[in-house]
């Protein structure tokens, strides 16, 4: 589904690269979790992948479709969700998906259907005329989920889609998905919580500085790693325990 070829990233005021020279594949109907401390290159990533940025060097394909010459094409195969709310905080939630969908050119009842079961389905539906900005949080992140899923991307990516939320509000989350990616969506995940990863993905990388330090299914890393136990310790010896601050 994903072909990347050594593709770089440095940003005019940096003095590294934040993506070096990486090559992955990630295959279609995975749950892929791109992995790694902060700084590690996750966002630029997912940023390059969405086309939001452009790399500075090495290419990319998503679905056989070149990002240089099919750039309107491959954003009606993605969706994204990003790290921060991406919401209209005194229109509705209704009114929010109304206008998103919107965007991808759906319109009417068909529309409205779609926009009431995904709301149904996330425990929304009695909410949908409140106002975003009454939301808790975990209600944020579900209606931003549902935005980025209603044209019915081959391709979902996701920044940190639990980071902040109740217990509940993350389990429905990991279920939606889940159920998404059995009806046959790729979908491509970043997350710090790295127990969540294990359970959730069914193939991980791990990435530091840039660039690619290892790919697998979560157990088939644990078990190559002497003394491992979880994915958490897997990560901590291939990146270290060392702090990783930055401004």
């Amino acid at each position: 589904m994903i072909q990347i070829e050594q593709i770089s990233k440095k940003y005019k005021t940096a003095e590294n690269y934040s993506v070096s020279n990486l090559d992955l594949f990630i295959a279609e109907h995975e749950i892929f979790g791109l992995l790694g401390p902060n700084g590690a290159g996750k966002t630029t990533l997912l940023s390059i992948l969405c086309s939001l940025i452009k790399p500075t060097s090495g290419s990319f394909t998503i679905n056989g479709l070149n990002y240089k010459s099919h750039k309107n094409e491959l954003k009606q195969l993605i969706g994204i969700v990003p790290q921060e709310y991406a919401l209209y905080p005194t229109l509705t939630a209704f009114e929010n998906l109304k206008y998103f969908g919107s965007m991808y050119g759906l319109k009417g009842k068909n529309l409205d259907i779609k926009i009431n079961a995904a709301l149904d389905h996330l425990g929304l539906l009695a909410f949908a005329n409140k106002n975003i900005e009454t939301f808790s949080g975990g209600m944020k992140r579900r209606v931003n989920l549902i935005a980025s899923i209603l044209h019915e991307p081959k391709v979902l990516f996701l920044d940190e889609p639990t980071v902040g939320v109740d217990v509940q509000s993350k389990n429905v989350i990991i279920e939606f998905l889940q159920d998404l990616n059995k009806e046959g969506t790729t979908i491509i995940y970043t997350s710090h919580h790295l127990n969540e990863a294990e359970l959730f993905c069914t193939k991980v990388a791990i990435i530091d500085h840039g660039k690619l330090i290892v790919k697998g299914e979560p157990k088939e890393l644990i078990s190559k790693h002497q003394g491992a136990h979880n994915l958490e310790e897997v990560f901590l010896s291939l990146t270290g325990k060392g702090l990783r601050d930055y401004a």
